[in-house]
Formats: C-alpha cells, structure tokens, sequence
C-alpha cells in the first residue's frame, strides 16, 4: 500500500481560513443536497469526456449519488482537520484514492473538480460567499487534492505495469445463481499482471451500445490461475455496465484496471466475523481463501442472508472454504423459504459476537447500517467494524463512519 501524507506531515490548514472554515462547513454540508447537482452538470457540460471515456459513472450520477459523495467527502475532510488539527483522516482518503487508481485519474484532473466544484458552491451561496470565504475552501480542496495526488501516485508506482487498463479476454463463463455469473478473464498480451490482495477490486470498463464508455468495480474472486482475474457479477438491469458484461460470451474482450482496495485482513489472530448479504459475499470469498492458504488456526464465524436458495452466489464455494478451516463455523438466513439455518430477519447481534472480533460487513447500505447498528449495541467496538460498499459511499458522510474502510463503485 502507498504511504498517505497524513502519515508524513501534519495538515496546515491557515489560521486565516480556519474560523472561517469553521463558520461555513455547516451550512456548506446542509446544502450539498442542492450544491452537488449544480457542481456535476456544470463539469459535464465543460468536460464531456470525463463520462463518456468512463471515470464518472452516467448511472451514479442520474441517482445523484456519486457528487454527494465527491462534494462530502470535502466536507468531510474539512471537519476532520478542524476537529484533528494534526492528522489527515487516512481512512477517508485512502479509500478514494484506491477508487481513484482504479479509475485512471490522474494529477491534471483535480484543477478541473475544484473549478466546478467551487464555483457550485459559490452559485449556491451567492453574495454569502465572501472572497476570504472562498480563498478558505480553496485551500481546504488542495489540503486533499495534494495529499490525494501523493497517495495515488505511490499506489501507481507500486503496479507490475504502467496501464490504467489492459485487454482481457473472457474465457469461461456460468452462473452461479439466479442471475449472477462467474465470469473468468485472462490477460490479451503478456503484459505483467500486479498480484491481487485478497479482498481487492478492478475497474471493468466497457463500450455502451451508444459508444461511450463506463466503468464499474468487482471485487476479485479466488482463482487458481495467477494469470487469470475472476469475478462474480450480478446482474442489473437498471445499471449499464453489469447488463453489457453479462451478456458477453467466451472470447469477448473487455478493460480491467489493476487490482486495488484497502479493505483487506489485517494481521490480527482475534476472532474474525464475515458478515455479508447478497451479492457481497464476494470479498468474504476472498478472504476465506486466503485463510485456507494460510493454514489459518483463526477462530472465524460467517453469517450471510440471501432472499432466496436461487439467489445465492458461491454459497457452495463458501461453504467448501468453511470446511477446510479448523475453527470456523456457518450460519446462513434466507428471507424466503429454503434450506438456510433461519427464515428471515437476521439479527446479529443476538448472535454472541466475541466482543475483540475484528468484523467485515458487505451488502446493501442499509443491511450495513442496521447490522453495525445491532453489534455495536451488543458490545462490538465501531472501530472493530470496516465494510465494503458497491456504489459511492454516502455512509462516509456521517461522522461516526468517516474512520471507516469502503470501496468499489
């Protein structure tokens, strides 16, 4: 992993801007819901090509999910180096800058964010905006962007090659449960191929039928090939990029970035609990591998809910890991009837959670949000807890999530 600034030098936000800050950022963070629009359209209408060449999602910005992401998380920032004068929020900027690399952006782009970004503001705020107010901001948004650009630039350094992304080629392909397909890749050349960490994602971009280009994470799926890239894709018809990549057949082509991802195991020997819904039992996969190979003597509980027995991805898969680990055990939840353990509403935290458990959470936001919910009020420290989040991640926005790990689309 690349070294973040906030490991090297403390944040010096001016003194001047400081109050100044401290004045705004609450009214600037009540009014993101109106600013963020304003701040995307006004980019897409000077800068076309950041979604049509696939680094801004056209999905994610049709539910106005990803610029509330991307204006927060400046206000996010903004309120940790008021409140931690001498540190960065490392969690936070960590995880955009893995999301960043897989993406391809690059030093040259962020003059371009802060551009629309703040004049958004200053179209939101009108006169209210002073121009100390926003000489404050500015230096608040270079804060990150140069702290950003250090991180992503380490995490560039550190890939086998030099491509954003390379060619891949579909070479198996099934499905393994309603409407999720294991699809497995190998490079088209013999471009080298950076060793993927268990729970680390890639970028897929495709071509749009209208000829732009999109781009959307998976996680990496265990495979025995160390030239291959597996992943478990489900089905979304209200998305562009996992219809296109589904209805692929073996030989079709498509561009896979490099791995990244910072929500990976740590070196801890506590007690380990995976707890995951849907479709987020990928990077629970993953991690369950590693430990087989590891000959891991870890104590490790998984609780997964599906809502069906059909709807079900690589619950065989897991479960055969589950089985070579000598202290692990399973409990499943289904919504519908079917052959799980329990019928229904899961809650964790009448499960007996070791209280020193280190806790992984993927799924749905609100599967998240109610499951860490349910642990901490059982005894589970938050700090124990790091999730995964497919989409942009609207949780970072709220304070007593910030210090939290989450990636992928």
């Amino acid at each position: 992993m690349g070294r973040s600034r906030a490991q090297e030098e403390e944040p010096m936000l001016s003194e001047s801007a400081r109050p100044l800050i401290e004045a705004t950022a609450p009214v600037i963070a009540e009014r993101l819901p109106d600013i963020a629009p304003k701040f995307y359209q006004s980019m897409f209408e000077a800068e076309p090509q950041l979604i049509e060449e696939g680094i801004f999602s056209r999905a994610n910005q049709r539910t106005g999910e990803q610029p509330l992401a991307l204006a927060g998380s400046v206000v996010a920032f903004a309120t940790h180096i008021l409140n931690h004068p001498e540190s960065y929020p490392d969690e936070l900027l960590s995880r955009v800058a893995h999301k960043h690399t897989s993406l391809g952006i690059v030093e040259g782009q962020y003059p371009i964010v802060e551009k629309h970004l703040l004049g958004a503001i200053a179209d939101d705020l009108g006169d209210a905006l002073t121009p100390e107010i926003a000489a404050a901001w500015t230096e608040v948004y270079w804060l990150m962007a140069d702290a950003l650009i250090k991180l992503e630039k380490g995490l560039y350094s550190e890939q086998a090659n030099d491509n954003v992304f390379n060619e891949f080629t579909l070479v198996d392909k099934r499905e393994t449960s309603e409407g999720t397909y294991v699809l497995t890749y190998e490079p088209a050349d013999d471009t080298p191929m950076t060793d993927a960490v268990a729970g680390q994602y890639v970028s897929i971009k495709v071509r749009l039928p209208e000829g732009i280009e999109q781009s959307r994470q998976f996680t990496l799926i265990p495979v025995d090939n160390p030239r291959q890239r597996r992943l478990a894709v489900k089905q979304d018809m209200d998305g562009e990029v996992s219809p296109v990549v589904t209805a692929m057949e073996v030989g079709s082509t498509v561009k896979l970035s490099n791995p990244y991802g910072d929500v990976v195991l740590t070196g801890s020997t506590a007690p380990l609990v995976l707890i995951s819904s849907g479709i987020g039992v990928t990077p629970m996969v993953a991690f369950l591998d590693r430990l087989v190979a590891e000959g891991s003597q870890r104590q490790v509980t998984a609780f997964r809910v599906d809502s069906s027995d059909a709807a079900a991805p690589l619950l065989e898969e897991q479960k055969a890991l589950i089985e070579k680990l000598p202290e692990a055990r399973f409990e499943r939840w289904t919504v519908e009837e079917g052959e799980a353990d329990h019928i229904g509403r899961a809650d964790f935290g009448a499960q007996g959670v070791d209280a020193g458990a280190e806790v992984y959470l993927c799924g749905s936001l609100d599967f998240m949000k109610e499951t860490r919910s349910a642990l901490i009020g059982a005894g589970i420290p938050g700090k124990q807890i790091r999730y995964e989040i497919f989409g942009p991640d609207l949780w970072m926005l709220h304070d007593d999530a910030v210090e939290y790990h989450a990636d992928a689309e």
